[in-house]
């Protein structure tokens, strides 16, 4: 495959972006071409139409790497473009914005230089020998890959197939396949192995033990926040209310809600915003914008200039509201191949998720409240993305920062960052559910990665999203009519 054939999916897009994902899984990168074309047009993506181009653009990255390039924009002015301006071309051309001639001859001669810098070499199969015949590891890799193509359109793959793909999943994550220990298999470097049952935290006691971690979100077997956090969040809530675009209290403006996270938030919220805008509870005043972006883990989010905050003010403007009148977010707490111990991730986890709320506080100044979240259940992942128990753990990281700034810890103190209180807590353990409230996630309700949401999991969390925040005493009041 030639690398300028994924140019057109990935031109100009930031780095970023293309390191989200494992970059070892298989592509079929005129697949992935496609589906760019057709969301460019404004085609509607299922959730594995949609993992498949993330997977694509961290695979393009890897490539680059290999090549001897990083697949990072050229520094401005290099070849006589200035890479900021292509850059917010590119983004209100894939936005659908029509440029005009000048401004379309400019964004092409970018994307010619773009190429030209990074090359048009072949890339290689899988495991560095000719495509159709096995390599040392006795895998034959243009095979492993085709199946992978078919499992993840959703094709039902025959006993025999389904084996021999599982097996090359395996050896790709002991590090088979020239590709380190990244990747399918759901095992990476330094990853741990899932025990064989997960409890929600949710259905915790306070005597209940996950590796020195008592049940309950708030802690103490507890889901309900303490007497000092709920006087807190009682006049966080007292102060929001419908604002002007400067930011003043005005019976005309707006209280906008809006989410920050990477690729599972963007499709969850996105269907949340469209559930919620139709529901009758939803008070007029109330718009959301969905902030979230493929990709954009809390890592991502950390540079306070990160281009995922200008997007995030561009889609702001196209709903015509203004940073002044963000006054609540749901943020959904997750980085991208988490490994080493509990602590480990967690520790990064929390501090990244810190210097984001920082972030936030700066660029929306009157946000009052930040209800965090962690991920859903990733027991069927076949990547390095997110397995568990890391994705069960984020709840832990959740829950250390909101008692973090109940301590007075200075770092999320008012006047940096907003209230923290937990969201929906969306984690049940697969067909077992919880006893919570029966919550429950089959195979269906998750891409051919296992990791992202398909149609059916992007609904589930979207109605947890809509009944929290129409329901809940920490929350109806700005949601509510």
């Amino acid at each position: 495959m030639k690398t300028t054939i994924l140019l057109t999916l990935v031109s100009l897009l930031s780095a970023a972006t293309l390191r989200s994902q494992s970059a070892d899984t298989p592509v079929d990168f005129d697949k992935a071409r496609q589906l760019f074309e057709k969301q460019k047009n404004g085609g509607t993506l299922t959730a594995d139409e949609t993992a498949y181009i993330e997977t694509a653009k961290a695979a393009h990255d890897a490539q680059m790497k290999k090549q001897g390039g990083s697949g990072d924009l050229p520094p401005q002015g290099q070849d006589g473009i200035d890479w900021e301006k292509a850059q917010k071309l590119h983004q209100r051309d894939t936005a659908g914005e029509k440029l005009t001639e000048d401004e379309k001859g400019y964004l092409d001669k970018a994307r010619a230089a773009f190429a030209k810098r990074n090359g048009s070499g072949g890339s290689p199969s899988p495991s560095g020998s000719p495509a159709g015949s096995p390599g040392a590891d006795g895998i034959d890799w243009k095979k492993a890959q085709d199946l992978f193509r078919r499992e993840q359109g959703g094709e039902k793959l025959s006993e025999a197939d389904q084996k021999y793909l599982d097996h090359a999943k395996e050896v790709r994550s002991r590090g088979g396949n020239g590709g380190g220990n990244r990747g399918g298999g759901g095992g990476t470097a330094g990853q741990r192995k899932a025990p064989a049952s997960l409890k929600p935290l949710s259905d915790m006691t306070a005597d209940e033990v996950y590796e020195g971690e008592e049940g309950g979100l708030y802690g103490k077997g507890s889901n309900e926040p303490p007497a000092a956090l709920q006087k807190a969040a009682a006049e966080a809530l007292a102060q929001i209310k419908p604002l002007d675009a400067e930011g003043k209290p005005a019976d005309s403006g707006k209280i906008v809600l809006i989410s920050i996270s990477m690729s599972n938030a963007t499709q969850e919220f996105s269907f949340f915003k469209g559930i919620a805008d139709k529901d009758s509870r939803k008070s007029g005043k109330l718009t959301i914008v969905d902030c979230a972006q493929g990709g954009q883990t809390m890592a991502a989010w950390a540079p306070p200039e990160g281009r995922n905050w200008d997007e995030a003010m561009n889609r702001l403007q196209r709903a015509e509201v203004t940073p002044q009148q963000v006054q609540v977010a749901w943020i959904k707490l997750a980085n991208a191949a988490p490994n080493g111990s509990k602590t480990d991730h967690l520790t990064k986890l929390e501090a990244d998720t810190t210097t984001v709320l920082q972030n936030a506080k700066q660029r929306f100044p009157n946000l009052r409240i930040a209800y965090l979240g962690s991920r859903i259940w990733a027991g069927n992942a076949s990547t390095a993305l997110n397995p568990e128990p890391y994705a069960y753990e984020g709840a832990f990281a959740v829950r250390h920062l909101i008692q973090k700034q109940i301590g007075g810890d200075e770092a999320l103190a008012s006047a940096k960052s907003p209230l923290l209180v937990w969201g929906p807590y969306l984690w049940a353990e697969g067909e077992k559910g919880r006893k919570l409230d029966d919550l429950k996630y089959v195979k269906d309700d998750f891409a051919g990665d296992g990791t992202h949401p398909s149609n059916s999991g992007r609904e589930k969390v979207a109605k947890q999203l809509l009944e929290f925040f129409a329901t809940s005493s920490l929350a109806k009041g700005w949601f509510a009519k």
